[in-house]
């Protein structure tokens, strides 16, 4: 039988974030924080142990404006800066999963996530698993695509399929783009239907499955909703339809992506193992030899 091909797909600055803000302060001798990258790399150790990965790829945003800061210019205008601590700390991961020979993608103007549904969507893996430290790509998840992430601590991980999407917020993966677009989304500025929380939301996309459909009928007035509710969605029809648009992924980007390039354990462990020394990562060096898949 031939071997499966499980591919992780990285959401790099997300899980930084994350697990910048879930452990306490880390730094090498010299100085240099690296308490982002050290639990950065705890949960792609433990994903590759628990999903048996041997296909790893990377994706990092940039600094640069993308398609949504020019279709709406509030486009995660309220966000804070990210902190120095982490910024500092992405070229320390992009050296150690170098070091490990995992391909990384970030493309000017295209942010992580439009890199990973492209990749998601074209390769030819069996299983693909994202790591991520939020749940802006529960959208893409299928029989094929997960989403594998942190739970309460760093240590605690959930896995999405689709049973689990449906679970926590009432409907399907391939209908959470149109959930967004009514609640909108507070950390990128997403504005959605003011005044339609995530229950109601949920009703509303369990009857119409579409926003398409919904304002359809809101359109003939056959639609069968609260006085208050459909007020809401009449006037904001147009916020709607922006952050419908804001939210889904794109899945074209122009990136060439090999999935062989991406097999993973072809590294060489006394390399690594120095990195890792250099960032005074000692209890990780321990598990190295564990995760050669090759």
């Amino acid at each position: 039988m031939d071997e499966k091909k499980i591919l992780l797909i990285i959401d790099s600055n997300a899980l930084l974030h994350r697990a910048f803000h879930a452990l306490p302060p880390l730094m090498t001798k010299s100085g240099q924080e690296t308490g982002a990258v050290y639990g950065y790399l705890l949960t792609l150790f433990k994903a590759i142990k628990d999903l048996n990965a041997n296909y790893i790829v990377a994706c990092f945003d940039t600094k640069a404006p993308t398609f949504r800061h020019e279709r709406f210019k509030d486009y995660k205008a309220q966000r804070p800066a990210t902190a120095p601590a982490i910024i500092l700390q992405i070229p320390i991961a992009k050296e150690v999963l170098s070091t490990f020979k995992i391909p990384i993608f970030a493309k000017e103007g295209v942010e992580a996530d439009d890199l990973i549904a492209t990749i998601a969507i074209t390769a030819k893996a069996d299983e693909i698993y994202i790591i991520s430290g939020d749940l802006d790509n529960l959208q893409l998840v299928n029989d094929k695509v997960k989403v594998y992430t942190m739970g309460k601590g760093i240590k605690d991980t959930i896995i999405y399929d689709k049973i689990k999407v449906e679970e926590r917020f009432g409907v399907m993966p391939a209908q959470m783009n149109d959930f967004k677009a009514l609640i909108g989304d507070a950390s990128d500025n997403i504005p959605g239907v003011k005044g339609i929380g995530k229950k109601t939301a949920a009703e509303i996309i369990e009857r119409y499955h579409t926003i398409k459909e919904l304002y359809e009928e809101i359109a003939t007035d056959t639609a069968v909703l609260k006085p208050k509710v459909k007020e809401a969605l009449k006037a904001n029809k147009e916020n709607a339809f922006l952050s419908r648009e804001l939210v889904e992924t794109k899945k074209d980007c122009d990136i060439n992506f090999i999935l062989e390039d991406c097999r993973f354990g072809n590294f060489d462990k006394k390399e690594v193992e120095k990195k890792l020394y250099e960032l005074d990562f000692n209890s990780l060096i321990s598990r190295v030899e564990n995760l050669k898949t090759i």
